[in-house]
């Protein structure tokens, strides 16, 4: 991977240093009293899409990034193009991954979903555990701004398809009912066909809730990686200079070890990096799967006569039913499928889903 003409993402320097040590590495949880994604769709679970997890299409700055950017790695180019108001941040994604979330529940349904949605903006502040003050609205159209005005030039396959295509990450944006004050309630996103062919063809993966309480946009990025590199098994290892280059960085390597040292650090301490434990030794970056710690596996065994799960419906139930055993819950589930005379299920996946979730409504783990 090359990078030409990048401003050096780890402004987010400063902005760790400013950071109080003794702060927790989450952020609170907003909206307590509410599920993370009482939305249009309600049980719509976080999903990203795997091409921009994989690659570094948003902004790690925290400060404004208009720099034009180009990656280039094992064929694939990316080139990067801000508006004036800059690049795309890795917190703008946060309305990509709410929309994305939303057409994968709505296709689930059986429904056949457009690349223009219809939402809340209050529903999206809550799902993406933002602020819902005024200030949080007026982020919320900055962002929509910048997700509207960076442009992607790239060969990058979604759905199976390579070609050279010029898009931005939405096509459009429009607020559709405003308060008196001026605040948006209701707005339509319509999704580039970039985006909305991967999600299409199911190139998504789910995001643990915590993603984001996430403080840190570096945090963010190494969390992605680990999800799509790690995803189900035991652990993920990687260069310290591979991972700089995945995260879009070309600061002085010395100074991106320091970052990735404070990370580790925080997460021996705090152990809030979702779904992985992180270390570093000898500038090899180890993830390993904390479902995995516990329970010493990372598939489910076949049982005879019991309906398949995949490995990704398993990291759904984990995240309605956040501090169960999912694989206890998954032996309840089969016992209780043969109790009831191995009837035939529709969905399989949806059925275990809905038994988790219900459990966890009768008896959330705190």
């Amino acid at each position: 991977m090359t990078i030409e003409s990048s401003p050096s993402l780890f402004d987010i320097a400063p902005s760790l240093a400013m950071e109080g040590e003794d702060r927790t590495p989450l952020l609170p949880v907003r909206h307590p009293n509410q599920d993370l994604f009482i939305c249009d769709v309600l049980d719509a679970i976080p999903k990203d899409d795997m091409a921009s997890m994989e690659h570094p299409v948003f902004s790690l700055s925290t400060k404004p990034d208009t720099r034009m950017r180009r990656y280039e790695h094992n064929g694939n180019i990316i080139e990067i193009i801000p508006s004036g108001k800059g690049l795309a941040t890795i917190h703008d994604k946060d309305i990509l991954i709410y929309c994305i979330s939303q057409l994968v529940a709505k296709m689930n349904h059986g429904e056949q979903p457009g690349r223009t949605l219809r939402l809340q903006a209050y529903d999206m502040l809550v799902a993406t555990n933002r602020q819902t003050s005024g200030a949080g609205y007026r982020l919320l159209a900055d962002a929509l701004t910048r997700l509207r005005g960076t442009t992607v030039r790239t060969n990058i396959q979604t759905g199976g398809i390579e070609e050279t295509r010029i898009f931005g990450l939405i096509e459009e944006a429009r607020i559709t009912r405003k308060t008196f004050d001026g605040r948006m309630l209701d707005l339509e996103i319509t999704l580039s066909d970039w985006v909305y062919r991967s999600v299409i063809s199911k190139n998504v993966l789910t995001l643990h809730r915590d993603y984001f309480r996430l403080r840190k946009p570096f945090e963010r990025r190494m969390y992605e990686l680990a999800r799509k590199h790690c995803g189900m098994k035991d652990e993920w290892k990687i260069g310290l200079e591979l991972l700089q280059k995945k995260c879009g960085s070309n600061s002085p390597l010395r100074v991106f070890r320091s970052l990735v040292k404070k990370v580790c650090a925080h997460d021996t301490s705090h152990a809030h990096f979702p779904d992985y434990a992180i270390t570093m030794a000898d500038d090899i970056i180890l993830f390993r799967n904390r479902l995995s710690l516990k329970t010493k596996a990372d598939v489910i065994v076949p049982v005879r006569d019991a309906p398949y799960i995949d490995p990704e419906t398993m990291h759904d139930a984990k995240t309605v039913a956040p501090g169960y055993d999912i694989y206890a819950l998954h032996d309840e589930w089969v016992s209780w499928w043969h109790d009831m005379g191995k009837p035939e299920l529709k969905s399989p996946a949806g059925a275990f889903i809905g038994f988790c979730k219900k459990r966890h409504e009768r008896s959330p783990i705190r």
